[in-house]
């Protein structure tokens, strides 16, 4: 492998690694980051430039769904949380009509 395709290679296991840290559920994240690991630790022995560019490539797409799918739990936690807050009027409003 060049140095240049080593860099690439070691700069996305640290971005994968990095993103896949990030997911709020420990059980989605210790997922992740093994099959992260996992991947690297099996294609560490492959030196044919072609395939190399090819993991290269379906590695960065795997980056983006990463990025994707841990924007959209963020998101949608949010979300759940303002749905299940009361603002001000609402606890005014059960407070006087529900209690009584």
């Amino acid at each position: 492998m060049s140095a240049p395709a080593r860099s690439q290679v070691i700069s996305l296991y640290k971005l994968l690694l990095t993103e896949s840290k990030k997911f709020p559920s420990y059980n989605y994240r210790n997922y992740a980051v093994r099959r992260v690991r996992d991947a690297f630790r099996a294609n560490r022995t492959i030196g044919d430039p072609t395939t190399v560019e090819r993991l290269i490539t379906e590695g960065q797409q795997t980056l983006a769904l990463i990025q994707r799918q841990v924007t959209h739990t963020h998101l949608d936690i949010e979300q759940r949380l303002l749905m299940t807050d009361l603002g001000p009027f609402d606890i005014y409003y059960y407070s006087t009509s529900v209690w009584q």
